[in-house]
């Protein structure tokens, strides 16, 4: 056990969960183990508190950091904002030159609003349409957040969310009153989205959506969503808080096909620092003029020049290009080491957010022994890649000479049926749960 290990285990006994983020839990990769802190990171490298080297194959800063950690002209940005000064009693003058830039790639939207992380952006955004429409329902598939707005699906069946990302998060602290203003519909399902929309059409405020995480919409379902919206005068929201900016310079929905009202953006529109936008239809978005939305540090200078830096980078590099080709490398290799040693596993994911599974009863312990083993190599490294500018060829080639050793061991455990022999650790958590 080293420091980064020992501090966690500090940190659970005056942290309520150990850390801020589910995503960030050693319990979600490798328990006792997981290197939980680090004290420098730059490009695709972490080093941990005993000054230990990894190169970052996971999820980069859980996806936030499309460029790359410590990226230099972020950088140099975000610390001439510190020199001149990142919050006073006055306005950035940057926050209307990234709202103009942000309408300019989006021409259908005509306003701006501003948060500091997704999950916050897309309570925004709720209550924009909730008072826009003057009504409460909202249907929604996808993940979005940690608000009551999202839970309050959980008060009517405590399951409803477990097929949205995260299985078993709970609804505990969520007013009861709450109770059926939030409903799942499933994605690519137009038919289940009709009957629930149906069901609930009276009193719709907004419909909300990923416009994609692991698979593209069929046209159908978009055609449906969008009808059915326009029709009864409903909000249509995309959450492009992580498809946003991967396939494209700006929201996914732009190459999908979708019409919204109200796009929302975080993660990686500003590369690792605090950003959330919210953006829209002029029709819609006044109406954050008829309800109390404000916040001190909606206002710091860091998140609008981190944003505005991150934008122009992509619009002047190839980085979409670049992230499709490392991870379609990654899928396709996946694919072939897998065959290579008879290891019966599933791909699937965007290329630039991949992710494999393994077809097997102890598919959680295989998972947990591949995180170890990998990160004997030198790698952070779990079942799923977020592709980042970062990462060159180089690293891929060398992770794949790691993932084809680590995946030959784990043929082997499962011929000998041995598997669960290898691991001296608990095995990792596959959603939500406590800690004690």
């Amino acid at each position: 056990m080293g420091k980064s290990q020992a501090l966690y285990l500090k940190a659970k006994k005056i942290i309520p969960g150990g850390t801020q983020l589910l995503s960030k839990r050693p319990e979600m990769f490798l328990p006792e183990l997981w290197p939980a802190y680090y004290s420098k990171a730059k490009g695709c490298q972490i080093w941990d508190l005993d000054n230990k080297q990894y190169t970052d194959m996971s999820h980069m800063g859980i996806g936030s950091c499309i460029l790359g950690y410590a990226d230099e002209e972020v950088n140099n940005a975000v610390k001439d904002a510190v020199d001149r000064g990142n919050m006073t009693t006055l306005n950035a003058p940057e926050e209307v030159e990234l709202a103009e830039l942000l309408c300019e790639i989006h021409p259908w939207a005509d306003e701006v609003r501003y948060a500091r992380s997704g999950g916050e952006s897309m309570a925004v955004a709720v209550r924009i349409a909730r008072a826009k429409t003057k009504k409460d329902i909202v249907l929604f598939c996808g993940y979005h957040g940690w608000h009551d707005w999202y839970l309050a699906a959980n008060l009517a069946d405590d399951e409803a969310l477990d097929g949205h990302l995260i299985p078993g998060l709970s609804p505990r602290g969520v007013p009861r009153g709450l109770k059926g203003t939030s409903f799942p519909f499933q994605y690519n399902d137009a038919a289940g989205f009709t009957a629930l929309f149906d069901q609930y059409r009276e009193n719709i405020a907004a419909v909300i959506m990923e416009p994609l995480r692991n698979v593209h919409p069929d046209k159908k379902f978009i055609e449906v969503i969008t009808q059915r919206t326009k029709e009864n005068g409903a909000v249509l929201i995309v959450d492009e808080i992580t498809a946003g900016w991967r396939l494209n310079v700006g929201g996914a929905h732009m190459i999908l096909g979708i019409d919204p009202d109200i796009a929302v953006f975080g993660k990686a529109i500003s590369n690792g620092f605090p950003m959330g936008a919210i953006i829209g239809k002029k029709e819609v978005m006044d109406a954050a003029q008829e309800t109390f939305i404000s916040s001190t540090y909606w206002t710091d200078r860091i998140g609008f020049v981190s944003s505005l830096a991150t934008i122009k980078a992509l619009q002047r590099e190839d980085v979409v290009g670049h992230l499709n080709e490392m991870g379609k490398k990654v899928q396709e290799g996946w694919k072939e080491a897998a065959q290579k040693y008879a290891l019966p596993i599933h791909v699937g994911g965007i290329y630039p957010l991949g992710h494999f599974g393994f077809d097997h009863p102890e598919a959680l312990t295989l998972k947990t022994l591949f995180t170890k083993l990998m990160l004997e190599k030198g790698f952070l490294a779990t079942t799923a890649y977020y592709a980042s500018y970062a990462q060159k060829t180089e690293d891929i080639d060398r992770y794949f000479i790691a993932v084809d050793e680590v995946f030959a061991k784990l043929s082997e455990y499962m011929q000998h049926k041995n598997i669960a022999q290898q691991l001296s650790t608990p095995v990792c958590h596959s959603g939500f749960s406590r800690l004690t």
